[in-house]
């Protein structure tokens, strides 16, 4: 007790003088702002913004057009192969006497620097996904120099790449198609700036993040995390709490730390010793067990509840640290095990206990400038994501670890991540240099992380195992051994091992696709990484028929899939002239970065649709977009929803499919891509459909030997019983052929089940006069208390075959609502694939790409900035598929 005594007067006492005076606490100084830029020969000198890059600087000055401008992409390739100088002069707001110690804390350097302060080096930098703190103490002044030397990425890769002779580590260069740089493979740097098949080459330099410098005495917290577990034995919620500080005190220091959760009735006090050094103290809090504690849950399961929490330090000597944070609890486990009637092992999430499918989408940067990356991008693009019904999203290997408001989001709507590191489609080297930059890069993004409770699993990288497996990069066998011991050396031994010290409350798998549990017990590189009995699948064909859907994968969970579509005419517009605007002009060509991208698109329209022959070249590009939306929709419909039905099925040993991820959410640039939203976060045919497909209650239909199957798919926690009604028209007449209504359907919690099953010869027989070519079903759910499933609908034959498709005079009267635009649509006929598009005016629709079947349909419009039904009357054009001529 004396000893407790003794800590608590001199607690009481440090409490006293921190209340008397801030003169203890530490002393922050920003240097974001305004900063000078050079180029390598001092040719080009200008004001740059910090946080910022080289291009996004010479662009506000007005010295180079918008990057994202025609052919800019090439012609600026210049910039990236200079080196650039950040520079500026602060003056010190403290006295730098004051201090034991002064640090200079870059949050992100992109990438490879040298920084000196009053022309004495304190560091190098060559990790754009680091953290870096140069101890500055001996060389602050009252003024002082801050310089940043830049070397160009290019170079520096190339260099690199040069020096490792022993053995060489591929790919060196990206396809000619992506007009892209060499090895980025060799620089811990956005991979995906040298390039890919979806986006441009711009290897950017800048100080990316926040930059400022911080003094402190005695000690000063680093890093503060928190993950919660749920403990069985004891059916009691606790939570670790992480902090991790830097003492510069020669001697230990004592104090008590104090969490408090007043919500939950939480109150615990720890006391504490902080030893010299870098350190850290673990703290477990157990949650009182007269509260209740209620989960996050992902989007469409529950509610995001978290719960405010103070951590409080008050330690000797010192000054008091007040931590504000959110404590979240939830348990994620990812669950491998046998399953009845099947060779494999399963492969889904359970949260909080329970099975989750995966319903969503991939990450990839939402712009090759990530300062121009705001919170309301991030916020436009994640809420367009729960908006059509996702509850995940995979942040891809070859892009960057995301920005914290990211994260905050992802915890605040409700979507799980699946958290790649960022490593993606190409061999790394193993040397020391190398993999100590790559662990303190894992240790900081992870320390950085692990508290978000939308994080539900660690991925070391995309595509790598099956890169080996697969042998993409023509390794001769005799050579492989190298590769598969780097390989286990930089994602097992490093990364794993870092990954497992860090965080214990989530899972990790090295590679996606990965066999999981059974890459594992092949020494962590399986024969077939796509094998559909294990883990997940990444599956991409674009030859075959995408209506056909057993052409996919019956897989366990897939992780990638997807088909390519251009962005609409109003996004291509902004980067464009009018010379580009043709499907083959050069610009075109330029944009698509897919070796064959833009064939492969014409050919998979061509299975069912006819393409356009308009004399009108500006009409024929335009009907050409629309056509490549309706097919990718059409086409990620089709096997979205038979990964959907697959979940509760196995048929010859496959099946239980838990996760359908298709490629990809976002766009980088205005380009032909995998996205569903375009670059300015504009919603393709393909997003419309996903909120759809994606529903949480949806009746699908596939055809198989000549019989319907409609499966009813649930996320719906509990048991329906419902009204399936299946309506057949013919394509000539808005009147329903026939029309039925199958009672007392039970369609099962969190699965799919058959709820219908008839031959299509009794159907069409049932329903006179109709024959594949002239008819269409459509069908949906509807349930007591007003839940009803969207329309589905199943062609029984390619819509270029159709019979009967007449010309529609489509209609649109345009109203506001409070902050709302309703638009009321007439059709004379049977309308297919009605798009409305109200051109550069942000926003979306409550509905669109939809079979228009009856005379009326209201759509509403949800505006993303201010307008008015005159702009909007103004801008709409309505399109169906017989106004493409």
């Amino acid at each position: 007790m004396g000893r407790a005594a003794l800590l608590l007067s001199l607690l009481a006492a440090a409490a006293g003088r921190a209340g008397a005076s801030a003169v203890d606490g530490p002393e922050v100084h920003s240097l974001r702002g305004s900063w000078r830029l050079a180029n390598g020969n001092g040719s080009v000198v200008l004001r740059g913004e910090v946080p910022g890059c080289v291009h996004t600087a010479l662009h506000r000055r007005g010295l180079i057009q918008d990057p994202y401008y025609r052919f800019n992409d090439v012609m600026y390739r210049w910039i990236a192969l200079d080196n650039w100088t950040y520079s500026r002069t602060f003056k010190t707001p403290f006295d730098v006497r004051k201090w034991q110690k002064v640090n200079l804390i870059f949050e992100g350097v992109d990438t490879v620097a040298q920084i000196l302060i009053n022309n004495i080096t304190v560091g190098r930098t060559d990790n754009m996904f680091n953290r870096y703190s140069f101890d500055i103490t001996s060389v602050i002044k009252e003024v002082n120099f801050v310089q940043v030397h830049f070397l160009s990425a290019i170079s520096y890769a190339a260099e690199q790449s040069r020096c490792h002779k022993v053995y060489r580590i591929p790919p060196a260069c990206p396809p000619p198609v992506q007009k892209g740089e060499c090895h980025a493979n060799f620089i811990r740097k956005e991979q995906c700036s040298f390039s890919w098949d979806w986006g441009p080459s711009f290897p950017t330099q800048g100080i990316w993040k926040d930059v400022r410098i911080e003094a402190y005495n005695h000690y000063h917290l680093i890093y503060f995390s928190l993950t919660s577990f749920f403990v069985k034995s004891t059916q009691q919620w606790s939570l670790e709490i992480e902090s991790i500080f830097d003492v510069v005190s020669s001697k230990p220091i004592a104090g008590l730390v104090t969490v408090n959760i007043p919500k939950l009735q939480t109150q615990q006090t720890f006391s504490v010793t902080l030893q010299p050094g870098e350190g850290s103290i673990v703290l477990l809090v157990n949650i009182n067990k007269s509260s209740t504690v209620e989960a996050w849950w992902p989007n469409g399961h529950g509610k995001q509840t978290g719960y405010n929490m103070t951590t409080t330090f008050i330690m000797e000597g010192g000054y008091q640290i007040e931590k504000f944070s959110k404590a979240y609890f939830r348990t994620v486990e990812l669950v491998q095990e046998p399953i009845p009637g099947s060779p494999g092992l399963s492969f889904y999430f359970r949260i909080n206990g329970q099975p989750i499918f995966l319903k969503g989408s991939n990450w990839i940067p939402a712009d090759s400038f990530q300062d121009r990356v705001t919170y309301d991008t991030l916020w436009l693009l994640l809420k367009s994501a729960a908006d059509a019904n996702m509850n995940a999203l995979r942040v891809w290997g070859g892009g960057v670890y995301e920005q914290d408001e990211f994260y905050d989001i992802c915890d605040e709507i409700g979507i799980m991540i699946w958290q790649d590191f960022m490593f993606a489609c190409a061999l790394y080297p193993t040397d020391q240099n190398y993999l100590e930059s790559v662990r303190a890069e894992v240790s900081h993004q992870v320390r950085r992380l692990k508290s978000h409770p939308s994080i539900i699993l660690w991925s070391g990288n995309n595509e790598n195992e099956a890169a080996i497996a697969g042998n993409w990069f023509s390794i001769p066998y005799a050579d492989r051994e190298v590769y598969i011991k780097d390989y286990v050396m930089l994602y097992v031994k490093n990364i794993r091992e870092i990954v497992l010290t860090e965080d214990k409350s989530r899972p990790f798998v090295a590679s996606s696709p990965t066999n999981g549990l059974e890459s594992v017990k092949e020494g962590w590189l399986s024969q077939n990484p796509y094998d559909t009995h294990y883990g997940d699948t990444h599956f991409y064909d674009y030859s075959n028929d995408c209506w056909n859907w057993t052409v996919y994968p019956k897989t366990r969970f897939a992780s990638e899939y997807g088909f390519q579509s251009w962005p609409s005419f109003s996004t291509i517009e902004k980067v464009s002239s009018t010379e580009d605007w043709s499907y083959t002009s050069n610009f075109s060509l330029h944009r698509q970065h897919h070796e064959k991208g833009n064939d492969q698109m014409l050919q998979q329209i061509g299975h069912h649709f006819k393409l356009p022959q308009s004399t009108d070249p500006i009409k024929k590009f335009k009907d050409m977009i629309y056509l490549t939306q309706v097919m990718q929709a059409q086409c990620i419909k089709t096997e979205t929803e038979f990964y959907r039905f697959s979940q509760s099925e196995i048929i010859n040993g496959e099946g239980h499919t838990m996760g359908a991820l298709y490629w990809q959410l976002n766009d980088i640039w205005q380009a032909p891509s995998w996205a569903s939203l375009e670059y300015g976060g504009k919603w393709k045919l393909l997003h419309y459909f996903a909120q759809n497909f994606f529903a949480p209650l949806l009746p699908v239909a596939y055809e198989d030997k000549g019989v319907l199957y409609i499966y009813g798919v649930s996320d719906l926690h509990v048991d329906h019983k419902l009204t399936l009604r299946v309506v057949v028209h013919a394509w000539s007449s808005l009147e329903p052929v026939c029309t039925l209504a199958k009672d007392g359907v039970t369609v099962k919690a969190q699965s799919a089940v058959p709820i219908y099953k008839e031959s299509i010869n009794d159907l069409l027989e049932r329903c006179r006069n109709c024959t594949r070519k002239t008819c269409v079903i459509t069908f949906h759910l509807v349930g007591e208390d007003g839940l009803q499933s969207p329309t589905n609908h199943h062609f029984l034959s390619s819509l270029k075959d159709a019979v009967g498709l007449e010309k529609t005079w489509l209609s649109a009267s345009v109203s506001q609502q409070d902050d709302i635009y309703v638009f009321v649509l007439q059709t004379t006929a049977i309308a297919p694939f009605v798009s409305l598009d109200v051109g550069s005016i942000k926003g979306r629709f409550s509905d669109n790409g939809f079979i228009m079947t009856e005379k009326k349909k209201v759509v509403v419009f949800y505006p993303w900035e201010p307008t008015s039904t005159e702009e909007l009357e103004k801008s709409l054009t309505l399109t169906s598929l017989v106004d493409v001529v």
